[in-house]
Parts: C-alpha cells; sequence; structure tokens
C-alpha cells in the first residue's frame, strides 16, 4: 500500500501557493490592474481623485507585480551571495561586428527625385 509520505502535504501546499500566485498575477489580474490605472488617470483628468490616492493605488499594483523581485533581492541582500550564480560563471558573448556603410562606389550616381513616380509617363 502506498502511505503518503511526510512531504506529501508540503506539495499541496506548493500547488495551493503557485495556483494562487498565477492567480494573482496572471492575465486576469494583469487586465483588472490595468482598467484600475486607466480609471485612476481619468478620475485625476476630471478633479474627483487627489494625487496622493492615485499613487497610492498605483505603487500598490507595482508592490504586487514586483514582490517576487523584491522578495528575491532582499534574499539576496540578506545572504550576500549572487541570485544566479549561473550567470555569473557564464562567458560574455562576443560583440556583433559593425555594420558596413555603403561608399560612393556603390550607391548610383542618380540624385534621388520624390516625384519621379508621379512625373508624367509616356505612352508605351
Amino acid at each position: 500500500m502506498n502511505e503518503p509520505g511526510p512531504l506529501s502535504g508540503a506539495n499541496a501546499v506548493t500547488s495551493a501557493v503557485g495556483w494562487l500566485e498565477s492567480g494573482l498575477l496572471g492575465t486576469v489580474a494583469t487586465a483588472v490592474v490595468t482598467i484600475a490605472i486607466a480609471s485612476i488617470g481619468l478620475l485625476m483628468l476630471t478633479g474627483r481623485i487627489d494625487i496622493r490616492r492615485a499613487a497610492q493605488v498605483i505603487f500598490g499594483c507595482f508592490i504586487i507585480f514586483g514582490a517576487s523581485t523584491l522578495a528575491n533581492g532582499v534574499l539576496v541582500a540578506i545572504s550576500g551571495r549572487s541570485s544566479s550564480p549561473d550567470l555569473d560563471q557564464a562567458a560574455s558573448p562576443s560583440p556583433p561586428p559593425p555594420p558596413t556603410i555603403p561608399t560612393t562606389a556603390n550607391v548610383a550616381s542618380t540624385p534621388y527625385n520624390p516625384y519621379a513616380s508621379a512625373a508624367y509617363l509616356p505612352p508605351r
């Protein structure tokens, strides 16, 4: 018989937190935040909301969507190590070669005429 191990509850909690995170940061949440910021802007334009309340709402949206980055930054600051050791060890790629600039020998000698196609065309 397969008995649940001591970590089976942790897996359920992890999946529940993942579901909650995807709900809070998914497309529905992005749409709600977009509508909230647009309505705050409209209320500010009509003079029905003060700037302090509008700034609080927009700052709250940044906190919600930047929470994972903020938490990672705090953990890195506390531990004193890099957040991604793979990036520190990876070699930087070489820069691309500079683009070739056409010389006057490659350019046609006919001057540019923007109205050439609008000119009178003789019959065939």
